[in-house]
């Protein structure tokens, strides 16, 4: 046992048998914290070829009250590896052959990470994953960018049940 670390596939009582009673102190490991929010309404119309900052305002859950649903923003508290991940519908009414439309992670106000593609309906759908390396006070936002120079462009939010636009994280490891 290196380091305070136990690894063992199976452990039973000395009889071979029974319940395994583990102690005050112990920590075991688990996905948290995690959260997942969506965007309740459609965005209004966004800026051409601008980053714009998507604000899902509506938790589905939090486990420790790391995502701030007022400035969009997911702080860990706790530093580990975080799976973060989500998608965005997009609408764009004036589809062109040159369009792009763009989900980018931020990490600390800095663009880290772009998922894009080149639409060829009025809506398209991005999902992002990406693993972080975070500090407990590190910050996650989502933005969005639609490169065409006419028509409508936003973000849809929830329609009925369905929750087109979502941002979530949950921990993975140290």
């Amino acid at each position: 046992m290196a380091d305070g670390t136990l690894k063992v596939g199976t452990i039973t009582t000395s009889s071979g048998s029974g319940n395994i009673t583990i102690g005050s102190g112990v920590t075991l490991l688990s996905n948290v914290p995690a959260f997942e929010a969506y965007l309740s309404s459609d965005t209004s119309q966004l800026s051409n070829d601008t980053d714009t900052k998507i604000t899902f305002d509506t938790e589905i859950y939090d486990s420790d009250g790391t995502y701030n649903n007022s400035n969009g923003r997911f702080t860990p508290a706790v530093a580990g590896k975080y799976f973060v991940y989500g998608r965005l519908e997009f609408e764009d009414s004036n589809v062109g052959t040159t369009d792009e439309h763009m989900v980018k992670i931020f990490k600390n106000g800095s663009q880290d990470s772009v998922f894009f593609t080149q639409p060829s309906a009025k809506h398209s759908l991005i999902s992002y994953h990406e693993v972080f390396d975070l500090d407990a006070d590190d910050y996650i936002e989502v933005y969005a960018k639609i490169n065409n120079s006419d028509g409508t462009r936003k973000i849809n939010g929830q329609a009925a049940t369905q929750k087109a636009s979502t941002f979530g994280a949950y921990r993975i490891g140290v």
